[in-house]
């Protein structure tokens, strides 16, 4: 049984990733307009999304959701938080949008109530994130979910294909 609660917004619902997501998930985690930026290089087969569900399904460590579109009752994104492996004592909020659903407003409207959760319910009081610096839309979502910019760096995909020149966000909570 998944630890996720099931969260919701005005227009979506964030609830546990299950493996009957992997085709919708897959139409944007091999999408390389989504992926450009990712820590995570373009995912070519669906097998790779599968082994990606699997591994929300038992990461101990972080919390993760799809997002649904109350709209069309349609999985159109993801997003996560965990505990920061570089700056201690901070939670790492990530996520990412299929890009037709890109520039609406849904990445800002679930990363609140991701962040509301994790403060609400978890205790969590320090929020970071980052974003490469090609990529300014995705600090406005931070800014607006209330994260500020605190320095430049840098971050390479997991399979180390690629380094970004980053910035780096971070929130505090009372």
């Amino acid at each position: 049984m998944p630890k996720e609660p099931v969260l919701e917004t005005e227009r979506l619902i964030l609830r546990p990733p299950t493996l009957d997501d992997a085709e919708a998930c897959f139409s944007w985690n091999s999408d390389e307009r989504v992926t450009k930026f990712m820590s995570y290089s373009t995912i070519t087969d669906i097998s790779g999304t599968i082994d990606w569900i699997q591994s929300t399904l038992t990461d101990e460590q972080e919390w993760n959701w799809v997002f649904v579109l109350k709209e069309e009752n349609r999985v159109i994104g993801s997003g996560s938080i965990g505990p920061n492996a570089e700056m201690k004592g901070y939670w790492g909020v990530g996520y990412n949008l299929h890009y037709d659903y890109w520039h609406k407003g849904y990445c800002t409207e679930a990363v609140r109530a991701i962040i509301d959760f994790a403060h609400r319910e978890l205790g969590v009081t320090k929020i970071c994130s980052e974003h490469a610096i090609d990529n300014p839309r995705s600090g406005k979502v931070l800014e607006k979910c209330g994260l500020q910019f605190f320095r430049y760096g840098e971050y390479t995909k997991l399979d180390g294909s690629q380094t970004f020149q980053a910035k780096f966000y971070k929130m505090e909570l009372d």
